[in-house]
């Protein structure tokens, strides 16, 4: 079995694919209209996909609090720094274990993205 993508239901997608891009920093791979009022786009560069899915009908959306994207850095110094540079609030930085840095920002959604960056 090999994990594949993570599905986001999102409110807006041009805005979620700015942020993905340019935040994260993950390319289209493929963006696609199934049927009418729905448009779904895939992005990142290796074996495992974010999917974001508008579906025009939908008005309410549920996030998991609990639940968070982890993305490889560098510099988690220097990404958060760019980041709030840039205007976007981030969390605290963490450390909790030698070698271990991270911190978070949400996205468009208010899907909770980890930046991390670690020595093991």
């Amino acid at each position: 079995m090999k994990f594949t993508h993570v599905t986001i239901t999102v409110k807006n997608l041009e805005e979620s694919l700015r942020f993905y891009q340019d935040i994260v920093g993950l390319p289209i791979k493929s963006r696609f209209t199934p049927m009418p009022g729905t448009e779904i786009a895939f992005l990142g560069d290796g074996e495992t996909k974010i999917e974001l899915i508008h579906n025009q009908a939908r008005t309410e959306f549920a996030v998991g609090k609990d639940i968070s994207l982890g993305f490889f850095v560098e510099s988690v110094q220097e990404t958060m720094e760019s980041l709030q540079g840039q205007g976007i609030a981030t969390s605290e930085l963490f450390q909790p274990a030698p070698g271990v840095r991270f911190f978070y920002i949400s996205d468009p959604n208010g899907v909770s993205i980890q930046f991390i960056n670690s020595a093991a």
